[in-house]
């Protein structure tokens, strides 16, 4: 089968064999799907036409005619008030047909592939914090024995780098914006305690990660990515390096349509760290897209 997230900012694909629970070709881009939207409350063109090229692209890479494609949609569908117009122009053109799902399923499917990328790596997964920061949103996951409880907040590096192009801006913004966030994991800490370890999915972290490992874009390697140790000094030098380089050298590290982007999401992850309490954190490549296949297959075999 193959798996599609469509998120506000990277469309990824990849296929997986249920049978020998091996992960097969890939496909990653960036299409800006929130492009404009916090502004004009759509999904404009330009972002859609991104969209359709970038399926293409991976259709001839993957081969979506010889098997089942399972497409899920996120934060920018959630919001975007053409959804269906923009779904349907996608479906005609590309023949994939794409299913917005809410928060709680997004996190549900995240924390399935997350825990189960800790246990091949031999992490703890009993107790753990999960952050997703996306193009559109970021979700907050707090995972405890096999109970979730997870909350999504309107807040994403393509929204926010939008917000203004002055960092101290940008951290002025988010501060109004992390309040609920704040709330949110206060009210969790005081009822069920702090979890044991914070793990962190999604581009911002594993860019990080791969630029403290000397990766580029290009170079980039999934296997030396997961279970990879971040802490706030590493942010920090990842966005003091990355802040010093021309657009065309940012890009060469952190590809294309992420240059402007990926200096909010590094500010994102810094307050996180602040706000959640911890002094560390373990990176996992696998995210929803990952979680899409695995809970197909469950499906199956069922």
């Amino acid at each position: 089968m193959i798996a599609i997230d469509l998120g506000s900012n990277t469309l990824r694909c990849i296929s997986y064999d249920c049978q020998t629970k091996e992960w097969g070709e890939e496909y990653e881009t960036v299409v800006r799907t929130a492009d404009g939207l916090q502004v004009n409350k759509i999904i404009n063109e330009k972002a859609i036409n991104r969209v359709i090229t970038a399926l293409l692209e991976a259709d001839k890479k993957l081969d979506f005619s010889s098997h089942e494609v399972v497409a899920f949609t996120t934060e920018a569908m959630r919001q975007a008030e053409n959804s269906a117009e923009v779904l349907e122009e996608i479906f005609a053109k590309t023949g994939v047909l794409f299913n917005i799902i809410d928060g709680e399923r997004e996190a549900a499917l995240t924390t399935k592939a997350v825990k189960g990328r800790l246990d091949i790596l031999n992490f703890s997964s009993s107790s753990f914090t999960l952050v997703d920061i996306g193009g559109g949103s970021t979700e907050i996951i707090f995972y405890k024995n096999g109970n979730l409880t997870s909350k999504s907040f309107n807040i994403g590096i393509v929204t926010l780098s939008e917000s203004s192009d002055d960092i101290y801006v940008i951290r002025k913004n988010l501060d109004k914006l992390l309040i609920p966030v704040k709330e949110y994991i206060s009210s969790y800490y005081a009822t069920y305690q702090k979890p044991e370890i914070f793990v962190q999915t999604a581009g911002t972290p594993t860019t990080i990660a791969a630029y403290l490992q000397n990766m580029n874009y290009h170079t980039y390697d999934a296997s030396r990515i997961n279970g990879y140790v971040l802490d706030p000094r590493g942010c920090q030098k990842t966005m003091d390096d990355l802040l010093g380089m021309d657009e065309q050298t940012r890009a060469f590290y952190v590809g294309v349509g992420r240059e402007e982007l990926i200096i909010s999401g590094i500010i994102i992850v810094q307050k996180l760290y602040e706000l959640l309490g911890y002094t560390s954190s373990v990176v996992i490549d696998d995210g929803l897209r990952e979680g899409i296949a695995l809970s197909y297959c469950e499906k199956s075999d069922k």
